[in-house]
């Protein structure tokens, strides 16, 4: 007997919390970010030593706005939220048990 191969099921994965990316993740992609935009910094520096006429003075103004533009990018910090409401949100409070009157 041979068996056939069990194909794995497809399930769906359900979000089951609306917490940020960690910290440690968002830190990450911000560093990521600020270097790759550094490298394009150092290319625009190289180019415009290298390159002439009106495309040298494009590629040092490039140069002279990335740093500017990187912290900016890098401070913000792009944070995904999870679907699904928010556990401060109206739809999730608790009415307050009414007082009973007493009877005199």
């Amino acid at each position: 007997m041979t068996r056939e191969p069990v194909e794995p099921r497809k399930q769906q994965v359900y979000s089951i919390t609306s917490a940020a990316t960690s910290h440690s993740d968002d830190i990450g992609a911000r560093e990521k970010r600020y270097a790759i935009s550094m490298g394009i910094r150092t290319a625009c520096f190289i180019g415009a030593i290298i390159a002439d006429g009106w495309l040298r003075w494009v590629l040092l103004a490039g140069a002279l706005l990335l740093p500017y533009t990187s912290v900016i990018l890098a401070n913000a910090g792009v944070r995904k939220r999870g679907a699904g409401p928010s556990v401060f949100g109206p739809e999730n409070a608790i009415e307050a048990p009414r007082p009973t009157q007493l009877d005199d």
